[in-house]
């Protein structure tokens, strides 16, 4: 019975000392994780930003057996990570650039489980603590490198498929020219909003798959799956602009179609995933 007394004790201890660290992170990074919920607000391409630490948190509870049952061995290399977390967001704040201090309060927060609680605490705390990086909205010099490409290749797949089956359209860049109207493919209809949130998903669905080889696989698929689905969107807007005229690229039609084609690269997750978890 003493001994029992001994262990809780103990273990308040470190509850005690994760609250006061928790509280200190929150009160150092608040400016910066305010501006995060905001860009989750505001920003249609990181909405999933609020789930995700819901869903990291549900990991931790449903593994609360698990790691009450581990020693918590605090380990000194945790403030390295403490220390590399704060030079980053010293350099993040210095050069004016929000993701690395945005990233650094993971560093941060995971260094500081390492140092409380060690490193068999910490190894299994890995996956909920760092899917959380999917949260944070990339540079925009990397945003914009990726978007313009990604519309590039629309595009021209679109056009092509739109001129196999005999529809007269020309291309110029990213731009469709249709006998009725001129279609646009903008950064919204790249496909990079997908992606993120396909990358999102994927990596939580790995994190339900056995073998190391076939979680690689699933995250990968999430890539071509986004860009491909994509495509298969802008040559329908195509047809139906043809045949409808603008309505059919704008408002209802256009809300809808993107709904619908995110629903089909869900299901192709999905398919994806049930055919590795198998393996």
């Amino acid at each position: 019975m003493e001994a029992q007394t001994k262990v809780l004790a103990f273990r308040r201890d470190y509850l005690a000392a994760l609250l006061v660290f928790f509280f200190a992170l929150i009160l150092l990074y608040f400016p910066v994780l305010k501006g995060l919920v905001y860009d989750w607000w505001h920003d249609p391409n990181y909405s999933h930003g609020f789930l995700l630490p819901l869903f990291s948190g549900y990991l931790i509870w449903v593994k609360k057996e698990e790691l009450s049952a581990l020693p918590f061995r605090g380990s000194w290399w945790g403030m390295l990570l403490v220390a590399a977390g704060l030079i980053l967001l010293l350099l993040g704040w210095v050069a004016g650039e929000q993701f690395t201090q945005r990233f650094s309060f993971l560093v941060v927060l995971y260094g500081g489980l390492v140092f409380l609680l060690g490193w068999p605490v910490a190894r299994k705390l890995f996956f909920p603590v760092w899917l959380l990086t999917l949260a944070i909205p990339i540079p925009y010099v990397i945003y914009n490198s990726l978007t313009f490409p990604l519309k590039l290749f629309a595009s021209k797949v679109a056009t092509s498929l739109l001129q196999l089956i005999g529809l007269s359209v020309y291309r110029d860049g990213n731009i469709i020219i249709l006998p009725n109207m001129v279609l646009e493919v903008v950064d919204a209809c790249s496909g990079i909003r997908s992606l993120i949130s396909l990358l999102a998903i994927s990596a939580i669905l790995a994190y339900f798959t056995r073998s190391n080889l076939w979680k690689a696989v699933l995250i990968l698929a999430s890539i071509p799956v986004a860009i491909g689905v994509n495509v298969l969107r802008v040559f329908i807007t195509g047809v139906l602009s043809y045949h409808l005229g603008p309505k059919a690229a704008e408002g209802f039609f256009h809300t809808f179609s993107g709904f619908l084609v995110f629903g089909l690269s869900l299901f192709l997750i999905f398919v994806i995933h049930r055919m590795v978890a198998k393996r």
